[in-house]
């Protein structure tokens, strides 16, 4: 029978449900030393993003900010473990001017987290060398920065290759700020060549990318690129999906693979398997306009077609208004991230959310949103009561767990004003574990992917991927919440189809998993 079916039986689903628990998040960004701006106009309106990453080896999260047409920041955690979040602004050689975003991602599998700097100019490839210290390497990786306007990023590991593939996302041609309309310029993807890099290759049709990710929608173990596009600047263009397979040229998905058009103000994309079915949902952000895509059309033993159904309305997350701060007008949405923030074994949703450029039709008050799941598959808006409604204009956002005490944090990025910085600071969230899985020689994270936890009748699954939200990318420790189950089983379905055995596993634990060896437990040093 068609999954078709249960995206019906959502719409009937009962106004009540269960309540989820609200967790309580604190505003710190004083406190813990956070001062970043991201500050333009004309080129700045749409970027604004953060980096989250370990590159001190101690397990904790550090973070780049993007600032725009100021030098980006770089932070070193400095939080106690369990304790209060504090960071130090720190030179890392990651201070460029004009970024726009920011993506951690170990481009040369030597266990160094290198970053990416999206721009408005040259893209840069910033190697790791240890201890929070970076360089540029475009020239010794043969990679071509470009000199565009880049809003998005996405990174697969192909088959056989033993270096990643990127996909950059540019926006309108920044030299017509005053007739940009129809002036998307062209997407890349850098594939490896002989040595490192090959020379881009153009991804057109273009349509002003605000959003990228490589996603094996379909779970048939080569992952695609989905690309959201912002048709406030392009000409007949529409959401994309590319066949991306080695050895071949890329290729879109047209209607003759049951890929539908749809048209939105794409600015940011979230995927998670929401329902615990083995493929992923989508949700996608834009003006007043936000979509739940739900795969529905998996028939019994036969491959999907790329057909979704919006039950953005049926499941509670259309997050088309503002719910606080007076005003009526229709949203803007930017991040978004799937994270379970009260550990209920049920993935909530954050949307970060502020208006474009003083666009009069759309609210100047926009609160972001805190969407919390309940059992039946509904969702809560929790924002408010939780703590984190600003009404700053936000663009990118991360949510992670930056002093390693099972509870996720919130950190966002707002254009024009500084960075907010939330502890999450709960006292009655659920159990949690966190896992980090590595494999040795290339793609050491194991992007591509895919990480199970299974607590009784119940498997949880995320995808282990680099791009997606907008210009915001985190890497580190995946999080799980466990509700009240005291322990787990734990496997991961490697990039190359790989399927792990279960290991079992305890409650309130980091866990690092390698290719055929133990679950190890990684416990943080009291600081």
């Amino acid at each position: 029978m068609m999954r078709f079916i249960l995206g019906l039986s959502l719409l009937a689903a009962p106004a009540l449900a269960e309540e989820p628990t609200i967790p309580r998040f604190e505003d710190v960004t004083t406190s813990a030393g956070i001062d970043s701006v991201f500050s333009g106009e004309w080129e700045y309106m749409v970027g604004g993003g953060v980096a989250v990453f370990d590159c001190d080896g101690n397990r904790k999260p550090d973070m780049v900010l993007a600032g725009g047409t100021a030098p980006a920041k770089f932070y070193r955690n400095t939080s106690a473990v369990g304790g209060a979040l504090s960071f130090a602004e720190a030179t890392s050689g990651l201070e460029f001017d004009a970024v726009t975003g920011a993506y951690p991602l170990d481009i040369d599998s030597d266990g160094m987290m290198d970053v990416v700097l999206l721009r408005v100019g040259e893209n840069q490839l910033m190697r790791g060398l240890g201890d929070c210290r970076f360089e540029a390497a475009n020239a010794d990786w043969g990679f071509d920065g470009g000199d565009g306007w880049s809003t998005a990023f996405a990174a697969t590991w192909e088959d056989g290759q033993s270096w990643p593939t990127l996909a950059i996302g540019n926006y309108v041609d920044r030299n017509e700020p005053m007739m940009p309309w129809g002036s998307c310029t062209e997407n890349w993807l850098h594939r490896p060549g002989e040595t490192h890099f090959g020379a881009p290759i153009p991804l057109t049709p273009s349509y002003c990318a605000l959003s990228m990710l490589f996603t094996d929608w379909n779970r048939s173990g080569t992952p695609s690129l989905r690309v959201s596009n912002d048709r406030e600047y392009y000409k007949g263009g529409q959401e994309q999906l590319w066949r991306i397979e080695a050895g071949s040229a890329p290729e879109l998905y047209g209607p003759e693979d049951g890929w539908q058009r749809l048209r939105i103000w794409g600015m940011g994309i979230a995927g998670h398997d929401l329902n615990s079915d083995g493929y992923p949902e989508y949700f996608l952000t834009s003006m007043a306009d936000n979509k739940l895509q739900v795969l529905s059309n998996i028939p019994e033993g036969g491959a999907p077609l790329p057909v979704y159904a919006d039950l953005a309305y049926a499941r509670g997350v259309t997050a088309h208004r503002p719910y606080t701060g007076g005003e009526i007008k229709p949203s803007t949405a930017w991040h978004a991230q799937f994270e379970d923030v009260n550990n209920d074994a049920l993935a909530d949703l954050f949307v970060a959310k502020g208006n474009v450029w003083e666009m009069p039709d759309f609210a100047l008050l926009d609160p972001n949103n805190l969407l919390l799941q309940r059992p039946d598959g509904t969702f809560l808006e929790a924002g408010e009561v939780a703590g984190v409604a600003s009404l700053l204009t936000a663009r990118g956002a991360a949510l992670a767990d930056f002093n390693l005490d099972g509870l996720m944090d919130l950190v966002v990025v707002n254009r024009h004003a500084n960075a907010q910085l939330w502890q999450n600071v709960s006292e009655d969230a659920g159990n949690w574990l966190a896992v980090s899985p590595q494999q040795p020689g290339s793609n050491r994270d194991a992007i591509g992917g895919w990480i199970e936890v299974r607590t009784g009748d119940l498997t949880q699954r995320r995808e282990v991927t680099s791009g997606g939200g907008h210009v915001s990318g985190v890497m580190g420790f995946s999080h799980f919440g466990l509700d009240d189950a005291q322990d787990a089983e734990i496997r991961v379905l490697w990039p190359d189809g790989t399927e792990g055995d279960w290991q079992p596993a305890e409650a309130g634990g980091f866990y690092s998993l390698g290719r055929d060896a133990p679950l190890a437990r990684w416990v943080p040093d009291a600081d």
